[in-house]
C-alpha cells in the first residue's frame, strides 16, 4: 500500500483539499496516510461498503483504550452517552428512542416555520454587503433546533458558541486552548441542557425534550445523562452539517452563476441539494475501528485497526460520478455519503436537506444577482469542510 504525507491544516489543503484526493484515488483509493497513522479509503465503493460493514464500528475496542487527561473529563463524559460514538446493543436503544421522539413528521411539520424563519432573515439585511453565512446559514439551523428542543432561540448565539468550542475537538488543528474551551462549552451546555431536562420532567411541554424523556422501548427510556448528551449532539451535528452544506452551496452557485436553476421545481432543488452535497460536502473524515481481521484484497486490516473513510473524497470518485469535478445541479441523482451511512446515518439528515431546500430557492429568489464581496476562504476546521466568512453583495 502506498505512503502519502498531507497535513490536515496546511492552507492549501483547507481551501482545496480535491486535488490530493483525487490523486489518491489515482493510486487506486488505499493509502496510508501518514499524518493521520491510518489506512485511507477514497473510493464511493469502498466507503460506502464499510459504513455498513458491521465488523467495523465507532466505539473503540477495549485494548485500543489510552484513557484522557482528567481535566478533559467534562467533555468526555458527555462522549461517553453519545449514539454517535456507541455501538450495539447501546447504539439500538438509543438512536430507537431517539427516533420515536425525532420522527419525520415531526420534522416535515417544521416546513412553514423554516419558511417564515428565512423570509424574516432575508429582509433583516442590512445594505447591500452582507457576511450571509452570520446573517443567515449560521442562524437557520441553530434557531431551529433550538425551537424544536423547546429551549430560547434568544440563547441561539449562546448555543453556536457552545457548539463551536465543542466541535473543536474533532478538529485536526486541535491545541490545549481549543480543549480548555471545549470542557467550559461542555461544563456550560450540560448545565444549560439539565435545568430544561428537569423542568420538562415537571412540566411536560410539545418539544423534543419532552418527547424524548417520554420517548420509551421494552420498558426503557432515556437517562438524565442520556437526555442531555443527545440534545447537544443534535445541536452540534445538526448545526455543523447545514451550516457548512448551505455555506458551500450558495459559494458554489455564486461560481456558476450562469446555470440556470428552476427555483419553482422541486425535482430541479431535490437534484441541486444532492449535487451540493456531493460536490462540496461538510464533513470530509468518518473513522471506524476494525472489529476483527479484514482482507481488502491487497491489504489486510488487523483487528483493532482504525480506519479513515474519506467521505470528501467519494464525490470525485470517476468510476461513479460523469466529469466528478464539474458542479452540474441537473446531474442524476445518485446516492452520496455526505452524510454517512449504515447504523450511524445522520439522524438530523432529513431536516438539513429541507432547510437547504427552502433556505437556499428564498435567498436566490430574492437576490437573483448576488456577487462576492471578498474572496471565499475556507475555516481551518478539517475533517469538517466549511467556509470562515462568506461577504457578498446582494446586488451584484
Amino acid at each position: 500500500m502506498q505512503k502519502v504525507s498531507q497535513s490536515p491544516i496546511d492552507d492549501d489543503f483547507v481551501q482545496n483539499p480535491y486535488p490530493f484526493y483525487e490523486m489518491c484515488l489515482a493510486r487506486g483509493g488505499k493509502v496510508f496516510w501518514s499524518d493521520y497513522n491510518m489506512i485511507s479509503l477514497f473510493k464511493h465503493e469502498d466507503v460506502s461498503k464499510i459504513l455498513k460493514d458491521r465488523r467495523f464500528g465507532r466505539e473503540c475496542p477495549e485494548e485500543k483504550k489510552q484513557g484522557y487527561r482528567k481535566e478533559l473529563a467534562p467533555f468526555y463524559e458527555l462522549e461517553d452517552h453519545s449514539m454517535l460514538q456507541l455501538e450495539p446493543p447501546k447504539h439500538t436503544r438509543l438512536r430507537g428512542l431517539v427516533l420515536r421522539a425525532f420522527t419525520s413528521r415531526k420534522i416535515n411539520s417544521m416546513t412553514e416555520e423554516i419558511r417564515t424563519l428565512c423570509n424574516q432573515l432575508t429582509q433583516r439585511f442590512s445594505g447591500n454587503r452582507v457576511n450571509i453565512l452570520n446573517e443567515y446559514a449560521n442562524k437557520i439551523p441553530v434557531i431551529i433546533i433550538a425551537r424544536l428542543l423547546g429551549v430560547p432561540e434568544q440563547m441561539s448565539d449562546q448555543l453556536l458558541r457552545w457548539s463551536n468550542d465543542m466541535v473543536m475537538m474533532y478538529q485536526a488543528r486541535r491545541t490545549e486552548e481549543h480543549e480548555a474551551r471545549a470542557v467550559k462549552a461542555s461544563q456550560e451546555f450540560s448545565m444549560f441542557m439539565r435545568q430544561y431536562v428537569n423542568e420538562r420532567r415537571n412540566k411536560p411541554e410539545d418539544d423534543l425534550i419532552t418527547h424524548l424523556i417520554s420517548a420509551e422501548e421494552d420498558g426503557e427510556k432515556l437517562t438524565t445523562e442520556e437526555l442531555i448528551t443527545t440534545c447537544i449532539l443534535l445541536l452540534n451535528a445538526g448545526h455543523e452539517a447545514t451550516v457548512h452544506s448551505l455555506g458551500n452551496g450558495i459559494k458554489a452557485l455564486i461560481e456558476n452563476k450562469d446555470l440556470k436553476i428552476d427555483w419553482k421545481s422541486e425535482d430541479k432543488i431535490n437534484r441541486l441539494i444532492e449535487e451540493i452535497l456531493r460536490f462540496d460536502p461538510p464533513l470530509h473524515i468518518f473513522t471506524r475501528y476494525a472489529y476483527e481481521q479484514i482482507d481488502l484484497g491487497d491489504y489486510t486490516i488487523k483487528k483493532g485497526e482504525e480506519v479513515a473513510l474519506v467521505l470528501g473524497a467519494t464525490g470525485r470518485d470517476k468510476t461513479i460520478w460523469e466529469d466528478p469535478c464539474s458542479f452540474d445541479p441537473d446531474r442524476t441523482i445518485k446516492k452520496n455519503t455526505a452524510f454517512g451511512g449504515g447504523i450511524h446515518f445522520c439522524v438530523g439528515a432529513a431536516l438539513a436537506r429541507l432547510e437547504m431546500q427552502i433556505a437556499l430557492p428564498m435567498l436566490f429568489k430574492e437576490y437573483p444577482y448576488m456577487e462576492f464581496a471578498e474572496p471565499p476562504r475556507y475555516a481551518n476546521v478539517y475533517h469538517f469542510h466549511g467556509l470562515e466568512k462568506l461577504s457578498i453583495n446582494l446586488q451584484g
